[in-house]
């Protein structure tokens, strides 16, 4: 590694980037597997447990309230730090806030302080997104990635397995008032950070509420490829997701305990992840978003075939850690490129919001598209289901012959069908975020009906973004 390469990974504001990850990781396992595991402890009942995954809700509709984080400052310190710093003392309570009740007796109050943990982390990552969006150098970005990435997982460790480690000799409400404390020490990186530059005129801004709210969103699909861009982050990663939806199931199918399937996974799955995104961001650095996005995604989708070694070698430990540690060092390079790609069309103007809707969308591919993958696998079996994962690269990758366009500045005057393709995707992501509503309220019925229904409204979107782009080249071409 060049002593140039050295220094961008050591410079100070990687070290932001960093902390600003563990803070963004810290909240998602308190409201999730550990909130989990207490419950049990604690006696409540499955379906209650259940139930509680609707406090996650905020994480797949934080787009509805990013213009807000994006366009009004705090009083103080800018609005990528104001916000931080407002936004983590009141994650800080809300952690502490859970040890003053008792899930066994207490159930409704613990699923309102769980629901405003999550929704006040939903709102950290928004800031968090645009604050390291705009501190890094354009050849920075595959790094910064790479280093939020990190400190993210270091993060869901310590939420996660630490916790769990910890509860093993310490009472619950302990655990999570020294979380809390560890939280509190990490986003002491926000009082020492600076404000990027992109905020700071953010102060002089006069336009009016429906500016602030729309302009974002406007300001997107103004792009000529901006739902060429949605669809493709949609896309560029359902090969790994579609070939790791069923992991756990097909391990135990083919002989491995859960304690064996879990202990690999946490153990060589993280150090894997880490190493990738690490890896993944350093390379980028050097070749650029470009070249990284197209070999990291032809890397990444044999995931898929690396099942298909362990299904024809059969029980095998050794093997599993194998190929869980390539699994995820490849899927951590993926993941460091799509986050390097996200951060560079965002708007400096207007990061918060675009990246929250960039981050929304893949809610498609995980609630609607990979909700699928057992479907498929009983059909085809686990060898043809994992060739077809495979297969579904292809796509994401052919998608990426139109990446210069999209990185042009071109813009075009908003028509009545931009309007509505906006106005679709924000619709839809919205009916898929409604799922879990329904599911809460007991009506089972409804919410597939809901997550499709959001789907079918951004295919339409998709549609009207494509084919007119198609025609219009085909005119072009003709004269």
């Amino acid at each position: 590694m060049s002593n140039s390469l050295v220094q961008v990974f050591i410079s100070r504001r990687m070290a932001t980037i960093l902390f600003l990850g563990f803070c963004s990781g810290m909240p998602l396992a308190l409201t999730g597997g550990t909130l989990q595991a207490w419950m049990t402890d604690e006696g409540v009942d499955l379906a209650t447990i259940g139930r509680f995954a609707l406090v996650g809700l905020p994480y797949t509709a934080k787009f509805l309230w990013s213009p807000f984080l994006d366009s009004v400052p705090p009083p103080f310190w800018g609005r990528r730090r104001g916000w931080a710093f407002l936004i983590q003392i009141l994650l800080i309570a809300a952690i502490a806030a859970m040890t003053l009740v008792d899930p066994k007796t207490q159930l409704g109050e613990l699923s309102l302080i769980a629901l405003v943990l999550a929704f006040v982390s939903a709102s950290q990552d928004i800031v968090v997104d645009a604050f390291r969006t705009e501190i890094v150098a354009k050849e920075e970005m595959g790094a910064g990635a790479g280093v939020y990435v990190m400190g993210y997982r270091l993060a869901m460790l310590v939420s996660g397995a630490l916790a769990l480690l910890m509860a093993d000799h310490l009472p619950w409400k302990t655990v999570y008032l020294i979380l809390a404390g560890i939280m509190g020490l990490a986003s002491l990186t926000t009082v020492f950070a600076a404000e990027p530059e992109a905020s700071a005129n953010a102060a002089k801004d006069t336009r009016s509420w429906n500016e602030r709210v729309t302009q974002p969103f406007l300001e997107f699909f103004s792009r000529s490829g901006a739902v060429e861009i949605l669809l493709f982050v949609m896309i560029y990663k359902l090969s790994t997701m579609m070939a790791t939806a069923l992991t756990t199931t097909f391990l135990m199918n083919i002989g491995f305990s859960k304690t064996e399937i879990g202990t690999v996974s946490k153990v060589f799955g993280l150090i894997a992840t880490i190493v990738g995104t690490l890896a993944g961001g350093a390379v980028m650095t050097r070749i650029g978003t470009k070249r990284s996005l197209w070999i990291f995604g032809f890397l990444q989708s044999t995931a898929g075939l690396s099942f298909i070694l362990i299904s024809l070698i059969g029980y095998n430990p050794t093997m599993l850690a194998v190929v869980i540690f390539v699994e995820n060092f490849l899927m951590g390079m993926g993941v460091a490129a799509l986050q390097g790609f996200m951060m560079a069309v965002c708007s400096k103007q207007f990061t918060a919001t675009q990246f929250a809707l960039l981050s929304s969308i893949t809610a498609v591919t995980r609630v609607v598209l990979v909700s699928q993958a057992g479907v498929l696998a009983e059909k085809f079996g686990w060898t043809q289901y994992f060739i077809f994962s495979t297969l579904l690269a292809i796509p994401g990758l052919l998608m990426l012959l139109r990446y210069d366009a999209w990185l042009s500045l071109e813009r075009h005057a908003l028509s009545l069908k931009d309007k509505i393709q906006g106005a679709c995707f924000v619709l839809g992501l919205t009916a898929i975020a409604s799922e879990a509503v329904w599911n809460w309220a007991g009506a089972k019925e409804i919410a597939p009906v809901a997550a499709w229904s959001g789907a079918l409204i951004i295919g339409v979107a998709v549609i009207l973004g494509l084919i007119p782009a198609a025609r219009n080249k085909a005119s072009r071409e003709t004269a």
